[in-house]
């Protein structure tokens, strides 16, 4: 089964070295074409609504302390992603892989899932609720 690593792994062998930010944002907009165009999720970790958008906790634990890292650093296998993934994960990477960590978690803060999972929170204030598949499946769904 196809973890986050494996497709974080993936994203970037083709980015090269990027901001962790921008990597969680990449795998958490990867996850939610995939429930949309394949009708099922990329990997089965989940994402959190934390301050600056959805989180992966597991990616995170793995990259704390990094401000950038490089497909090295990186303890997945990309080779397992099937040729229906990297085509999903590639047409992500056309549409959001040019654009800056921050402008990526601003887009996030503006969607439907992450605003959802954060209902009653503050601004600001640590969240760990999970921006579910379900929500992504049905917001992104109808774009």
């Amino acid at each position: 089964m196809v973890t986050v690593f494996d497709v974080a792994k993936y994203i970037l062998e083709q980015l090269g070295t990027l901001s962790t930010m921008k990597l969680q944002k990449l795998c958490y907009y990867a996850q939610a074409w995939s429930l949309v165009w394949n009708e099922e999720p990329l990997f089965p970790n989940e994402f959190e609504a934390w301050v600056n958008g959805p989180v992966c906790r597991e990616l995170f634990v793995a990259t704390k302390g990094e401000v950038c890292v490089g497909a090295s650093y990186i303890e997945g296998d990309s080779s397992v992603l099937s040729e229906d993934q990297k085509k999903t994960v590639n047409s992500v990477l056309k549409y959001y892989g040019d654009k800056e960590a921050n402008w990526l978690s601003q887009l996030t803060h503006m969607e439907e899932p992450w605003i959802k999972a954060r209902e009653g929170f503050p601004s600001g204030v640590k969240c760990h609720n999970i921006v579910t598949k379900e929500s992504m499946a049905k917001y992104y769904g109808n774009l």
